[in-house]
């Protein structure tokens, strides 16, 4: 009897780092951003869906995300005394939310502003 070895390579590597999606509000520092995240919970007795906001701070290697961008960042080795997660993506830029929100364009049509392109 053959023994048959099962060499199965898994298909993605699951990162166990946590990821959240946020707003930037800060890029006023050199490489790093400040993220706020809002999250919803209900209230425990009430029932009342109580909205929360918190703040983190992430680096920003190319210094790419601006004021107003939503981003996604993910969770890293403690860089500096604040500073514990990092930019993963840049989900929607600001310029392409604003173009949506004037009607501008709708669902995922490309809106070109100055040399950049965006899809929405």
């Amino acid at each position: 009897m053959a023994d048959t070895i099962n060499t199965a390579v898994p298909e993605a590597q699951v990162s166990r780092r946590n990821e959240k999606v946020g707003m930037v509000v800060s890029t006023k520092m050199q490489k790093t951003i400040v993220v706020e995240i809002e999250m919803r919970k209900a209230h425990p007795k009430y029932m009342r869906v109580m909205k929360s906001n918190k703040k983190f701070y992430a680096h920003d290697e190319l210094n790419s995300a601006r004021f107003g961008d939503v981003v996604r960042i993910r969770e890293a080795r403690p860089l500096s005394k604040l500073k514990r997660w990092s930019l993963e993506e840049i989900v929607a830029p600001l310029l392409a939310l604003a173009a949506r929100r004037e009607g501008f364009c709708r669902g995922s049509e490309v809106v070109g502003i100055g040399a950049e392109l965006f899809v929405l």
